[in-house]
């Protein structure tokens, strides 16, 4: 099997070598590189080709989230996991926003982290249903009427099927839950999902959750005793 290749992008000198330490241990994993800095991160992408990136938020010239953007902004860009010490800070918020495939905490347990690398490998966003719903209502309180109307105009553009996949996933369940709950094949709702990335211009299921949550589907009653 390819080893996942891996870049480490964080300002403390101490946490990186904790997180080489950490991912040196697992035989599917290769780190190709290190950053201090965001302003580093483009260079470093170009010339180490990594699957992942493992990006810390507050850095002293480029922050991650810019770093983020600039990244996800590009063509076939690496996957974006953010570090942070904060459950839900208003940055984590704008990275995801940004395209990253999820976050974890700095105090993490040292196995979680390997996992939620392999898993966003593998195109599956790292956040935990009780995560994702303490973010997105985080967002949810700062989100103006503005806000809200234009979540409800992007949404409209999916059929009845397509909504009501992108409210299953945006309360977290994954695709064998939607697909009991909706009565559907694991593949077709993958499909559903891969639809409505592709008609709301989204980068992944974390953003299709925050979408959600803007246009407040999410407080409209749970079907199926979802």
């Amino acid at each position: 099997m390819t080893a996942i290749r891996l870049l480490l992008v964080d300002d403390d000198p101490l946490v990186r070598a904790g997180l080489s330490l950490m991912m040196g241990g697992a035989d599917d994993i290769e780190i190709v590189g290190e950053a201090a800095d965001g302003a580093e991160v483009e260079a470093l992408v170009d010339r180490t080709r990594p699957d992942v990136v493992l990006m810390d938020i507050r850095m002293p010239s480029v922050d991650g989230l810019t770093a983020t953007e600039r990244l996800r902004a590009r063509k076939d860009p690496p996957q974006v996991v953010v570090l942070t010490t904060f459950h839900a800070d208003e940055q984590v918020l704008r990275a995801l926003r940004a395209g990253a495939a999820g976050f974890v905490l700095k105090d993490t347990p040292p196995a979680e982290i390997v996992d939620a690398v392999r898993r966003v490998a593998t195109g599956d966003p790292v956040l935990s249903p009780t995560v994702t719903r303490q973010l997105v209502e985080h967002a949810v309180g700062s989100a103006g009427d503005t806000r809200r109307a234009r979540a409800r105009e992007r949404i409209d553009t999916l059929n009845d099927r397509e909504r009501e996949v992108a409210v299953a996933v945006g309360r977290g369940l994954a695709n064998a839950e939607i697909a009991t709950g909706l009565f559907m094949s694991v593949a077709t709702v993958k499909t559903h999902v891969s639809r409505i990335l592709a008609k709301l211009d989204l980068n992944n299921r974390v953003q299709i959750a925050l979408l959600a949550y803007d246009a407040g589907l999410l407080e409209e009653p749970e079907a199926n005793g979802h």
